[in-house]
């Protein structure tokens, strides 16, 4: 189990960093500032950067939440060193 909890420790580590890299290289910095984002004005466009970009985001923060959580479940069933 101490195994598995490292391994889901290292892998949460992982996806932290790529997730937070993620969103500082491809941040726009206009979402305090009221600035209003790009319209698509077709219903179905070519999927362009941005679209990936959104896709791997959710993917990857979705990710990071259920791993946080299986974390702390193996966490609370570890024995406790005193």
């Amino acid at each position: 189990m101490q195994t598995f909890y490292n391994v889901a420790m290292g892998l949460g580590l992982a996806v932290a960093v790529v997730f937070s890299l993620l969103v500082f290289a491809t941040g726009k910095g206009d979402a305090m500032s009221g600035g209003s984002g790009t319209v698509r004005t077709t219903f179905k466009g070519k999927s362009n950067f941005d679209d990936i970009m959104a896709k791997y985001t959710l993917g990857l923060g979705i990710g990071f939440m259920v791993l946080m959580l299986i974390i702390d479940v193996i966490g609370n069933n570890l024995p406790k060193l005193k």
